[in-house]
């Protein structure tokens, strides 16, 4: 076992007020895990509390598994080798993924209006933006494009960010509106990193529930139609309150 330097999450990276994106989070840990296995290969990440903004953190990495630790050592999110359950989101043609983007759910009574990916109070280069809407047929689409702001100097999207776009879309196909919920786990995989400004497709499908476990799958497709990314996550449905 070895203890890296400092890991601090920024309040800009938030998802619900007081907590880190999960997306973004799972993404920290998720590529750190991938680095080893091959960025190609899928890999699943957990979220054990509520990942605390501005805090000191710490890597903890093991055979088989990375550990993102706070205080003493308690998991805050953890790594490990995965597999997907079902098939990747098919994609849905550029004129009907613009009226979902229209039809966003999230403009009116967003339960987190100030989350780093789908927040509606968040602002070009604040924000990601990434703004599903309904499709008809149970999908969310959006057209989304990298922002300048969260690239890195090689003009590709940063890969953790690359999580935290297959992040989102899915909390809303499961219908997080009528259902508050926060990711749990997050299945995904980064086959390429994005240009700045690359026109680009999100789109999202309900994949179930269980109790209190809403399970759903995001796909982030290229300018070419190529898959950049693809991710499988599960959410908890929550009491809004104890997140506001």
């Amino acid at each position: 076992m070895r203890l890296e330097p400092p890991v601090i999450i920024p309040a800009q990276f938030n998802g619900p007020s007081r907590s880190g994106n999960g997306g973004y989070v799972c993404g920290l840990v998720g590529n750190r895990l991938a680095d080893r296995l091959g960025a190609d290969q899928p890999v699943t990440a957990t979220l054990r509390v509520p990942p605390p903004l501005e805090t000191v953190l710490a890597w903890r990495d093991e055979p088989g598994v990375v550990r993102l630790v706070a205080g003493v050592g308690a998991v805050v999110a953890e790594a490990t080798a995965g597999t997907y359950a079902g098939t990747p989101v098919e994609p849905v043609p550029p004129d009907v993924a613009a009226q979902a983007y229209r039809d966003y759910e999230g403009y009116v009574d967003h339960p987190f209006p100030h989350c780093f990916v789908c927040g509606s109070a968040r602002t070009l280069g604040d924000g990601l933006l990434v703004w599903s809407g309904p499709v008809g047929d149970g999908r969310m689409a959006c057209p989304w494009s990298p922002p300048a702001a969260f690239c890195a100097d090689d003009g590709l999207l940063r890969r953790e960010l690359v999580w935290a776009v297959l992040d989102c879309p899915g909390g809303w196909a499961a219908g997080i509106k009528a259902n508050p919920m926060v990711l749990g786990r997050m299945t995904a995989s980064v086959a390429r990193r994005p240009k700045v400004d690359e026109p680009c497709l999100v789109v999202a499908d309900r994949r179930g529930t269980s109790g209190r476990k809403n399970h759903a799958a995001t796909t982030l497709y290229g300018a070419d139609g190529d898959i950049i990314g693809r991710s499988e996550q599960t959410w908890i449905t929550i009491d809004i309150e104890a997140f506001s």
